[in-house]
């Protein structure tokens, strides 16, 4: 977590307070026992007293810090997603490979991942699909403020080796790469956690690697350079 300080909750004048290593380690252990429970029951089955009680904190203290259960889901969001790797984080040996080689290394790799920490993917997927415009706003906001995956380097380092198409707003292909494979990854979290939404065909691994092959020819057609 980065909280860095808390106000108070009334007023127009809020003095920013700087907070102690007490505060950020109890800040800290609310967002781990949200994030955990938004995953498991979703974001409607999540009580706030029911957070606090296994926090060790008051009720009044998770809304202090986080001021509503949308605060307090959005803490756990932008946790979930620091806790991933960025696209460069990929082995030398596929970033070697270029652009779409990284690209179908996440993919590949998304199964593995889940069965090692289902929580964080699950917190994302709740979030991807949020009903409050309030708060995918300000998801949307934090993703294209803080970058936490790296897509703008990504995208960067796919233009540097000449992979990557420069006759379109950068801007444009960053937007896309991140939509289309939050979209992509999405449904393989859904898949490997709920096996039976989308029959037992797509279960196949015939049937998956064909599909990381589309999509990746996919963007491949979208985004890669003429030649």
């Amino acid at each position: 977590m980065t909280v860095s300080q808390t106000a108070p909750r009334n007023g127009r004048d809020r003095v920013p307070v700087r907070a102690t290593a007490r505060q950020l380690a109890r800040q800290e252990e609310i967002v781990r026992v949200a994030m955990r429970q938004f995953a498991e029951r979703g974001y409607e089955g999540v009580r706030i007293e029911e957070v606090a009680r296994e926090a060790g904190v008051a009720k009044g203290a998770v809304f202090g810090y986080f001021d509503s259960k949308d605060g307090l889901f959005l803490a756990a969001y932008r946790e979930a997603a620091r806790s991933f790797s960025s696209y460069l984080e990929a082995p030398p040996e596929v970033l070697a490979d270029g652009f779409f080689a990284v690209i179908r290394y996440w993919i590949e790799q998304t199964p593995h991942f889940i069965h090692e920490d289902w929580v964080p993917y699950r917190v994302t997927l709740l979030g991807n699909y949020c009903s409050s415009l309030q708060l995918r706003r300000e998801i949307t906001q934090f993703l294209l403020q803080e970058d936490p995956y790296g897509t703008q380097a990504f995208v960067q380092f796919g233009i540097d080796r000449g992979e990557v198409r420069t006759d379109i707003d950068v801007r444009m292909v960053v937007s896309l790469v991140d939509w289309l494979m939050d979209r992509c990854q999405d449904a393989i979290v859904t898949e490997e956690l709920d096996p039976g939404l989308f029959g037992s065909a797509a279960q196949s691994p015939q049937m998956r690697d064909q599909r990381v092959d589309q999509f990746v020819e996919l963007l491949r057609g979208a985004i890669g350079a003429r030649s």
